[in-house]
């Protein structure tokens, strides 16, 4: 380990930042995972938090029961609020960079309203500028929420053929859970998992409880149940290799996800 750190450094100081010996040198060094013991949730908008009392009441329920033996951080979906503006500023030709900052503010309200029902608990909503106070929150309450949206705003990148922004909930959840170096990344949807088609309208779509990016995308089922690119993030990451979708609705399940158990769709890198 001290060779390849002696060699990165060197590098570091001879080198261009795309020099293909010194990318090869840090792809070796270690990767520190800051927050190993935690598991980043990410509850959907449209299928979870747009259902309302319903729905979000029990999980609530749930998360403050399985927060006595797991480390959570509770990222929140946008839902159907962000489509209706995605589809007005769209329509108006905004950049994506601009759809970005819409889709973060709906994001936030969700973070918001959710971390209002658990404040009772000490479970707080922390923004972009308090991601550094996360340890502290862990520490005291094993919980905090935050806006699933990554802020890229105006650093956008764009999609190949859309003004939609292709960095959106389901990507900002992984990325938080890829460098706090997180023991898990579970995305709590409204349906078991992956299907080989939409189930809701399609009565013979066969579930599948595990797949790897590389069968996705050969199946054609690459844009199916998270972001297009999650996938190529999963892909590339260095701590977090697999993620799992569970069906929030069924009481338990969160629980035993966070346990560790296979409940839902796991999807892995390899």
């Amino acid at each position: 380990m001290e060779n390849v750190t002696m060699s990165l450094e060197e590098l570091l100081k001879q080198k261009s930042l795309t020099d293909e010996t010194l990318l090869q040198a840090a792809e070796r060094a270690e990767s520190y995972r800051i927050l190993p013991d935690v598991s980043v949730i990410k509850i959907g908008g449209q299928s979870f938090i747009d259902r309302g009392r319903a729905a979000v009441y029990p999980l609530i329920d749930e998360i403050v029961a399985a927060r006595k033996d797991h480390k959570m951080m509770i990222g929140t979906g946008a839902g159907t609020r962000a489509r209706h503006l995605y589809s007005i500023a769209s329509g108006l030709n905004l950049p994506a960079g601009f759809l970005s900052q819409l889709g973060s503010s709906v994001a936030g309200q969700n973070a918001s309203m959710l971390a209002k029902l658990l404040a009772k608990h000490g479970i707080s909503y922390v923004e972009d500028a308090g991601m550094s106070s996360v340890p502290l929150f862990l520490e005291q309450v094993n919980a905090v929420v935050f806006s699933g949206m990554p802020p890229y705003g105006l650093w956008m990148r764009p999609a190949k053929d859309s003004l939609i922004p292709p960095y959106r909930t389901d990507a900002g959840c992984f990325l938080v859970a890829e460098q706090y170096g997180c023991k898990a990344m579970i995305y709590v949807k409204d349906e078991n998992g992956l299907y080989t088609a939409n189930p809701k309208t399609d009565k013979n779509a066969t579930f599948i409880p595990k797949i790897s990016v590389d069968e996705m995308k050969e199946k054609g089922l690459h844009d199916s149940i998270l972001e297009f690119p999650v996938l190529d993030l999963i892909k590339k990451a260095r701590n977090v290799r697999e993620v799992q979708i569970v069906n929030g609705l069924i009481p338990g399940n969160l629980t035993r996800a966070l346990a560790g158990e296979h409940v839902g769709t796991i999807i892995t890198a390899d």
